[in-house]
């Protein structure tokens, strides 16, 4: 969001902490039930045939039902997740965003009918549409205003959930996409000290996963409901940073792998799971430590999901913010470059340090990035501002990148970075306009060479950790109980891939389904491995150590340990005879990777082992000996074919 330029972002201790006593309104605890879709204005559905949901990923690309490309040409219909800035009455226009009450729905139902808004949508060639949301706005159970909602009237006497109800299904049956956006908590405005600075600033995760799982569940009848965004610019509070994999209250890793998960197994398992890197983490003071991490904490943590093709992962660019600038002017700024302040080379090299790397093919954290904010005002006329837009824009062009615009409707004098803007009388103004600024850097991003058509598959690959706890995300291990050894650390892929690395140390593993595909047998047996009573006669493959080996024609799908030691393997049946064969491939003391890495660094500063492509694993050795760390020391790698 655009906010701080207009607002401080990152507030002194001091200030914070009396930013943070104004608080939203609390919400009413009842959940009322959705507009019957045959009560809702029908728009055109021109775009309905052109793309085939679910959507799911392939390497880098977002694919449609049919396997062909679906690019992200998206915009963010901002008001559902609240328009009130935090000071002053909240029934006074004047202290909302831009001076903009949204009345806690999308923006513009007061001003234009719903079919003409998704015609203007449909001439800006968007396809998509990031639609946030607040967990207040879920739980409010009063009607919204007349005034709200005067040129839909058919929505007169909703909720502002049963409101957002009838904007997706209006965008939907017009062959939109949406994605659901998790913006706030309260419906105060985002982004600074408010409140809303964590998925759970106001709120527990688990009430948090919840609210996901009521919303996924919804819309799940509602095929181009695509995805859920789990969380909007997750950045520091007052007292703490938010962190990537330390398992605390504030490990955003975790809790997005959490939702993620009760989303897929408990609501709709079609939906991609897009997450946003952290925003913001320390103090912007000069002299202390301060950063935007983005997506920089992917490169040696990546998700792994109950679906391998489902994980989006995204990030925000704004021209006034930086690479370790906050973005705020006054209290809160330093010295460091805006984005805006780069030259075109280096705003390219930091755009793909900081996430395009994400879409690198053959690495463990390889998954499409979607930009779901970036934007600009109409009324801006600094050269380094203009030149950033220019600039970035040809980078989504030529790295044909999925984005989404912040934002989509404005008011008419009141907001100039809307892509559209309407007045009183519903009169359009915007990027369409001849005279605004921004249409051909717009039209340039939208007319760009794209890929199209069917995207041939491509290996998978997935880390597997037990920094804290289990990451068992085989649906099929599940349903056969789940629990396979009681009191360890548990880890097993994801249905259709094979374990083929592991990490001497630190309980990481690599999962692929490289050269074969999904090996697995049907049905969902299983054995768990604690003993050397599938090691054959004079097959001692690592000797003096002890060696968890699959029954014959199985092979490794999981593992598990007890502190640092090695405690289980857990191996599944193949679909097709497997080669006997195989050679020990020992990592205690150094790597032993392919010469390609392919999957990357699964388990960065620690040694690790890992079987070729053409082969799979069929166990695991290790040592109890006094001086030696009880963790895996040696694979038994064999071929795939007899």
């Amino acid at each position: 969001m655009p906010t701080i330029r207009t607002l401080v972002k990152y507030l002194t201790p001091a200030a914070a902490v009396l930013a943070l006593l104004t608080t939203a309104p609390a919400a009413a605890a009842a959940v009322p039930e959705p507009v019957a879709a045959k009560t809702l204005p029908q728009a055109t559905a021109a775009a309905a045939d052109t793309w085939q949901p679910p959507l799911s990923t392939q390497g880098r690309y977002i694919v449609d039902a049919r396997g062909n490309r679906f690019r992200l040409k998206s915009a963010n219909w901002d008001g559902a997740q609240g328009s009130w800035t935090g000071s002053g009455s909240i029934t006074d226009p004047a202290n909302h965003h831009a001076g903009q009450d949204s009345y806690g729905i999308p923006l513009g139902l007061d001003r234009a009918p719903l079919p003409e808004l998704l015609a203007d949508f449909h001439e800006l060639g968007i396809n998509s549409i990031r639609l946030p949301f607040s967990n207040e706005m879920i739980h409010a159970t009063a009607p919204v205003p007349d005034v709200a909602v005067a040129a839909n009237p058919q929505l007169r006497g909703r909720t502002p959930l049963q409101t957002y109800d009838a904007v997706v299904a209006a965008l939907t049956q017009d062959g939109f996409a949406v994605i659901l956006n998790n913006h706030t908590n309260t419906s105060r405005w985002c982004c600074g000290i408010d409140g809303n600075e964590r998925w759970n600033s106001s709120q527990s995760t688990q009430q948090w996963t919840d609210d996901w799982v009521f919303m996924a569940r919804r819309y799940a009848t509602d095929s181009r409901v695509v995805g859920a965004d789990l969380y909007n610019e997750v950045r520091r509070d007052v007292l703490d940073d938010p962190n990537w994999g330390a398992g605390d209250a504030h490990d955003w890793y975790a809790a997005a792998q959490q939702a993620a998960d009760r989303i897929l197994t408990e609501a709709n398992p079609n939906l991609l799971i897009v997450i946003e890197g952290i925003n913001w983490t320390g103090v912007p003071v000069d002299g202390l430590p301060h950063d935007r991490p983005t997506l920089t904490p992917v490169r040696t943590l990546s998700h792994t999901l109950v679906d391998a093709h489902k994980l989006v992962y995204s990030a925000h660019f704004y021209g006034y913010t930086g690479p370790h600038h906050s973005g705020a002017t006054g209290i809160g700024e330093t010295h460091d470059a805006r984005y805006q302040d780069l030259t075109r080379d280096q705003l390219y090299q930091v755009l793909a340090d900081q996430a395009f790397f994400v879409t690198t093919e053959g690495q463990h954290y390889t998954a499409p990035v979607w930009i779901s904010e970036f934007g600009i005002g109409a009324n801006e006329t600094g050269t380094a501002a203009r030149t950033w837009f220019g600039n970035i824009t040809d980078y989504f062009a030529d790295h044909d990148a999925d984005f989404a615009y912040w934002p989509l409707v404005g008011w008419e004098g009141h907001d100039d970075w809307a892509l559209l803007r309407y007045d009183t009388a519903g009169r359009r103004y915007g990027i369409l306009d001849q005279g605004d600024w921004r249409g051909t850097a717009w039209s340039h991003l939208m007319t760009s060479p794209t890929r199209t058509g069917t995207i041939t598959p491509v290996p998978v690959w997935r880390m597997l950790t037990t920094d804290h706890g289990d990451q068992v995300q085989s649906l099929r291990v599940r349903a056969a109980g789940g629990d396979w050894d009681s009191g360890a650390y548990k880890a097993a892929c994801p249905d259709g891939l094979r374990l083929i690395g592991l990490s001497h140390t630190s309980g990481r593993g690599l999962c692929t389904d490289t050269s074969a595909g999904d090996l697995r047998a049907a049905g969902n047996a299983q054995t768990v491995v604690t003993d050397e009573r599938h090691v054959p006669a004079g097959g001692d493959w690592a000797s003096g150590y002890t060696k968890l080996q699959c029954p014959a024609g199985q092979f490794l799908i999981g593992y598990s340990r007890r502190d640092d030691r090695m405690s289980a393997a857990l191996c599944a049946p193949g679909r097709t005879p497997l080669g006997a064969t195989g050679r020990t491939v020992w990592f205690d003391r150094s790597d032993n990777r392919p010469a390609d890495l392919a999957g990357g660094d699964f388990a960065y500063g620690a040694y690790k082992g890992q079987c070729s492509a053409d082969e799979y694993a069929a166990g695991i050795a290790f040592t109890t000996r006094v001086g030696s760390a009880a963790g895996p020391a040696a694979l038994l790698c064999s071929p795939l074919k007899p």
